[in-house]
């Protein structure tokens, strides 16, 4: 009890006690500063998540506006458009009517003359007998004579023929009741509303100088026979949407894209037998930090496109060694290079398209060592020597694909030396329906990698991206 006491009653130093309070203020304000932090993290969150309410009541308010307008827009047309088309129609049929009337009534009108002006002659007719029998003697002869020649001269035994009623027209309006019942059904189904379009952008992956767009459908009952695939640059400058791509695939490579500059891109699809368009997807924001690739300008033999990116062989004779380099080491790990042959010469063995690990003179083909490359008959070289596997032939509108991977970080063991090369890359490539996959050993480790042709005639026309 008294150890006790005396443990109660014991007094901390001065110096200690201000110490203990010291640290216990700055764990307060070092918990206080983690709350204020916490907090505004806290509160920026919450504001952005505001930012994206709005923006989410902005596009379904704006959307229903535009739905709204639309629906009013293209009805109020319909109906005029209508009520043209009827309008046109019944002063068709009315015309009809008025000729088959005018027709008809014109020989009646010439009959009905004929019988009155035969009334009238019948009338003087009669004036004149009654006269000729009402006169005295001496003038009876003559009057009974010049009254029976005119009786003779009107023929009073002939009649004018009078048509039936069953040989003149009787005018009359076939209308088909069907009509309203196929308008009311048609109009029925005409239009719809959805809350979400058919199909949306899925993804948007840069390439160099270009964007690999895919989309998708989100609506599973609706039966796409058609995708359209449309972009613009982003701002207010970016002008009106532009058509990149028709057609039954999911994904398309839009080419020809400045880079570090914002795209929009947006799709919609056309339902099997159906000729409209579907609502467009919303737009989506893509860009590409990656330079295009570029053939090398200047070199003997070979002419470039404006944008460089498509070389035509020409001028063989001249040019000892018809190599095309790309214009820098654009091709990196991970990404897929293509090369498009849009024309076609004269065929040789040491026709190549494919990747190096630089751009070396004096070769007279792709087919050497530091470099992989298909010829235009299909073999495949890996460092200059040729492979058992063999693509197919290439040919105008072929397509070859190259891919890459990493598979040795480091330096592999020294026995590997022996073998050709310490940096190990897997290698994709593609033509036609068929691939071939094989690990590349090359002497130093790269992480991006020239690309070249190498054609010995003339003709031959290459797109690369």
């Amino acid at each position: 009890m008294e150890a006790l006491q005396e443990c109660v009653g014991e007094k901390l130093p001065l110096d200690e006690r201000g110490g203990r309070m010291s640290v216990e203020v700055d764990l307060l304000l070092q918990e206080a500063k983690e709350s204020i932090e916490a907090a505004q993290n806290y509160r920026s969150e919450l504001q952005q998540r505001l930012n994206g309410l709005n923006q989410a009541r902005k596009q379904v308010r704006g959307s229903s506006g535009q739905a709204r307008e639309a629906l009013r827009r293209h009805f109020t047309e319909l109906q005029a458009a209508a009520g043209r088309l009827l309008t046109e129609r019944l002063a068709t049929l009315l015309a009809e009517v008025d000729a088959i009337e005018a027709d008809s009534v014109k020989p009646l009108d010439d009959c009905q003359s004929l019988i009155e002006h035969g009334v009238s002659q019948a009338d003087e007719l009669l004036k004149e007998g009654e006269a000729a029998l009402r006169c005295g003697l001496g003038e009876k002869e003559d009057k009974l004579g010049s009254f029976t020649k005119k009786a003779m001269h009107i023929h009073l035994d002939s009649l004018p023929e009078v048509p039936a009623l069953v040989d003149v027209p009787c005018v009359s309006a076939q209308l088909d009741d069907s009509l309203l019942g196929m308008l009311r059904d048609r109009v029925s189904r005409l239009g719809s509303v959805s809350a979400h379009p058919p199909v949306q952008i899925d993804e948007l992956q840069e390439r160099p100088g270009s964007v690999l767009a895919r989309w998708c459908k989100v609506d599973e009952d609706f039966a796409a026979a058609d995708y359209r695939l449309q972009y613009r640059r982003s701002g207010s400058g970016g002008g009106q949407f532009e058509d990149a791509y028709i057609g039954r695939d999911c994904e398309f490579l839009v080419l020809h894209l400045d880079p570090h500059t914002d795209y929009q891109f947006r799709v919609c699809a056309r339902g099997e037998g159906r000729t409209e368009w579907s609502p467009w997807s919303i737009p989506q924001t893509g860009y590409t930090t990656l330079a295009p690739h570029e053939w090398c300008p200047g070199t003997e033999g070979y002419i470039l496109s404006s944008r460089k990116n498509i070389a035509l062989r020409n001028d063989s004779s001249q040019a000892r060694y018809p190599i095309l380099y790309s214009n820098a080491p654009t091709y990196f790990c991970g990404q897929t290079l293509t090369f498009k042959i849009s024309a076609a010469g004269q065929v040789d063995r040491r026709d190549s398209v494919g990747v190096c690990v630089d751009s070396r003179k004096g070769a007279e083909s792709l087919q050497r060592d530091q470099a992989v490359c298909i010829s235009t008959n299909g073999a495949v070289f890996v460092n200059g020597k040729e492979m058992t596997n063999q693509l197919p032939a290439v040919t105008v509108g072929s397509a070859v694909t190259f891919d890459m991977e990493v598979v040795n970080l480091f330096p592999v063991s020294n026995n590997n030396l022996s073998e050709g090369g310490n940096f190990k890359l897997r290698v994709t490539i593609g033509s036609g329906n068929r691939e071939v996959v094989f690990d590349w050993l090359v002497d130093q480790a790269v992480d991006c990698l020239f690309f070249g042709c190498s054609f010995v005639h003339s003709g031959w026309k290459v797109l690369v991206f």
